[in-house]
């Protein structure tokens, strides 16, 4: 047993060091990308910060100062240089201030929005996926299976704007339509704010998880080793969680792992209509005030969370599943 054990470790080391590997090839190449692509835009950094009625002498002072002068490659060096050792640069629009200190307090309430609603949303997801295969094809099967799909149909934003009128302005007046965080506050201080941007999150990805795990919850009753633990004489909630859902829950954990992952990228439409100060306003800001540095470091941090989502949820899916770890062996 001991020597079986030491093979599943050593197969399961071998195979993170190789997600970790691909994962950091993935960031290198997603970093070529957001280089190349705002190196691309039609905008000069230097002029955005000094005006138009800055002097040549100036702008080219400027241009030297944020390395703009040297060549591409040289400029891209330098860039991925600084995010290696934390160094984001500084934000064009704010002054010269440091992205990281433009973005911290963004990233905080980001961050905050996206835990709460995921740790509402997975188990909610799963208990709904699971109660609707144990009740196939009956009035709540077929109840909740349409509401999944209309749900999953619509976008963010009008499900947003949908329940800031039902809840916040025309049919009832219980919660604020808008989300503002003051700066110094942290978003514990103001919990009723976040309900209905909360609400719109779970709404926007519970559909998936649901589904997904509905369909898997399906398949594993139907199979040999739950059926014989029902002839063992157990009894059907113990055959339920015990067996049947341990082994269907592989499967939504990598959709839970996308769908995290979209919450953390994708809030920016829902942070936009509920004026949260998060990074998808951040986002909006940079990108209309041509604040590069913000861009770039906002679209690596997303892919960062993407990469180390992903990781996870494959580690994850191989720790339940016992025929993924017998084949690392």
């Amino acid at each position: 047993m001991s020597t079986a054990i030491r093979f599943v470790r050593r197969g399961i080391s071998g195979f993170v060091l190789r997600r970790v590997l691909l994962g950091l090839l993935t960031l290198l190449l997603v970093s070529v990308i957001v280089f190349a692509a705002t190196q691309a835009l039609p905008s000069d950094p230097a002029r955005a910060i000094l005006g138009r009625t800055a002097t040549p002498e100036s702008l080219a002072a400027l241009r030297k100062q944020l390395n703009l002068t040297g060549s591409i490659p040289g400029q891209y060096a330098h860039w991925l240089r600084g995010f290696v050792t934390g160094d984001f640069g500084n934000s064009l629009a704010a002054r010269g201030e440091p992205v990281t200190q433009v973005l911290g307090k963004r990233l905080e309430n980001s961050a905050f929005l996206v835990l709460i609603a995921g740790a509402v949303s997975i188990p909610l997801s799963i208990l709904l996926g699971v109660l609707a295969a144990r009740r196939r094809d009956g009035p709540f099967d077929h109840t909740s299976s349409v509401l999944m799909l209309a749900l999953a149909a619509l976008p963010e934003f009008v499900v947003g704007i949908a329940l800031v009128v039902l809840f916040g302005t025309t049919v009832f007046h219980w919660l604020p339509a808008v989300s503002l965080i003051p700066p110094e506050d942290t978003p514990f201080q103001h919990l009723k704010a976040l309900i209905l941007p909360v609400a719109t999150l779970v709404l926007a990805v519970s559909p998936y998880i649901a589904r997904i795990m509905r369909a898997s919850m399906v398949e594993v009753l139907e199979s040999d080793f739950v059926e014989m633990a029902r002839l063992k004489g157990m009894p059907e909630r113990h055959v339920l969680w015990r067996h049947a859902v341990p082994n269907a829950v592989a499967p939504a954990i990598q959709v839970i792992a996308l769908n995290l992952a979209y919450l953390a990228g994708g809030i920016v439409v829902v942070e936009f209509v509920f004026g949260y100060p998060g990074i998808g306003s951040a986002l909006v800001d940079a990108v209309a005030n041509r604040d590069l540095p913000v861009v770039q470091a906002l679209a690596i941090l997303i892919a960062g969370v993407y990469v180390a989502l992903n990781l996870m949820a494959d580690v994850a899916t191989i720790l339940v599943s016992p025929r993924l770890r017998t084949s690392l062996r």
